[in-house]
């Protein structure tokens, strides 16, 4: 027999000042991440790009 205790979180009380500090916190957390996929678009482009360049010259 499965106990389910399921718990609906209806709502959040939270003063506007602490969720705008919250979510400036987590932009300035973003940026780091940001950084990272910026660095592997930028790898995974100039792979893509040298292919086909390696393509054209056959």
């Amino acid at each position: 027999m499965e106990n389910n205790n399921g718990v609906v979180v209806r709502d959040i009380s939270m003063p506007f000042v602490s969720m705008v500090v919250f979510m400036v916190k987590w932009a300035i957390a973003s940026i780091p991440a940001m950084i990272i996929l910026w660095g592997l678009i930028m790898l995974f482009g100039g792979f893509v790009t040298s292919f086909f360049l390696a393509l054209g010259r056959q």
